[in-house]
């Protein structure tokens, strides 16, 4: 069998994490993977070892010393062709699966939607950085901008989480505009979370199976 790549996306507080390890801990006794494969867990950015510093340089909440627009979106796709060129193109050409903690679409709909960074711009760079690579899969895990804040009103946020409610809304409104126009599995994630889990599985067993 073929490696494949699965992405989860959505707002921050969406449920991803959770739903990622669910389904590590089901795909391996699913019969979707071949026995000589093995899944691998990542995520963006950070995926890669040089990935992890590029993470600490975005998402470090410094306002003394912050990156401009631009310089983030070419951290993120910097981050994007290291996780391609030395995790995600290896293991897929040796037959692996892949679970990844967001893909291309975040930086359409943060830097694109909410930043306001023309998207055309976007889809030209990322053409150069994802070398033909493309998800087998999306889920696009989708809850209200109030409902992710909700959620993490306890947990210390990142330079990108602290930017407010009407930044979210435009990112979640570029997530839907993306997940249509990319024939997405869009998620209702106020659900409970044994309902969103068997949907995502119920998914991948359709396509894969």
């Amino acid at each position: 069998m073929e490696g494949k790549f699965i992405v989860l996306e959505g707002i921050d507080g969406c449920g991803k994490t959770t739903q990622i390890n669910a389904l590590s801990k089901w795909l391996p006794k699913s019969g979707l993977i071949n026995k000589n494969s093995t899944l691998i867990k990542t995520r963006e950015p950070g995926g890669s070892i040089l990935g992890r510093e590029i993470r600490n340089m975005i998402l470090k909440n410094n306002k003394l010393n912050s990156p401009s627009i631009l310089t983030e979106l070419l951290l993120y796709s910097a981050d994007r062709a290291e996780h391609i060129s030395k995790i995600i193109l290896p293991a897929l050409q040796n037959g692996h699966w892949i679970i990844s903690d967001r893909f291309s679409g975040s930086t359409l709909a943060y830097q694109g939607y909410g930043r306001e960074i023309n998207i055309e711009i976007i889809k030209e760079l990322e053409n150069i950085v994802c070398q033909n690579i493309r998800p087998d899969l999306t889920f696009l895990l989708e809850i209200s901008p109030e409902e992710s804040i909700l959620r993490r009103k306890n947990k210390v946020a990142d330079r990108i989480e602290s930017e407010g409610l009407e930044f979210l809304k435009k990112v979640n409104h570029g997530f839907k505009l993306i997940a249509l126009e990319n024939n997405w599995e869009i998620i209702n994630a106020s659900k409970d979370l044994n309902s969103i889990s068997q949907q995502i599985q119920t998914s991948l067993i359709n396509k894969f199976l």
